[in-house]
């Protein structure tokens, strides 16, 4: 069920004066302070890996070179989980009253495309 007009205009005040109110328990809930730094970290593991990997392989010391795969593989997973993080947020971040209402919206996405299909072949 969708919301009306009056009901998104009075959502997105809410959000408005909310973020104006306390700015800090908007950056906690949404958890933007851990975001950042997360990406940093598997910047720079995965970095180390990549440079321990190719020195174990240089001197031909294969712990060296497992060590620092498991570093660029850690590396990895952290700056996988920060981009997940961060799209995820932006998709939270939109207001109601900012995504779009029209037809074929507010269902799944293969189900407009479906819709669209059908009204071209039917009429």
């Amino acid at each position: 069920m969708a919301l009306s007009d009056r009901e998104l205009r009075l959502l997105a005040e809410m959000e408005q004066a909310l973020s104006a109110d306390d700015p800090a328990l908007v950056s906690t809930l949404s958890g933007a302070r851990r975001r950042g730094p997360a990406a940093a970290i598997g910047v720079a593991a995965l970095i180390v890996g990549i440079a321990t990997l190719f020195a174990g392989l240089i001197a031909q010391v294969t712990i060296v070179g497992v060590i620092g795969f498991i570093f660029a593989l850690i590396g990895v997973i952290i700056l996988a989980n920060a981009i997940a993080a961060a799209a995820s947020k932006g998709a939270r971040e939109g207001s109601f009253a900012k995504r779009p209402r029209g037809k074929g919206f507010g269902k799944g996405f293969t189900q407009g495309f479906e819709d669209r299909w059908d009204q071209r072949n039917n009429g």
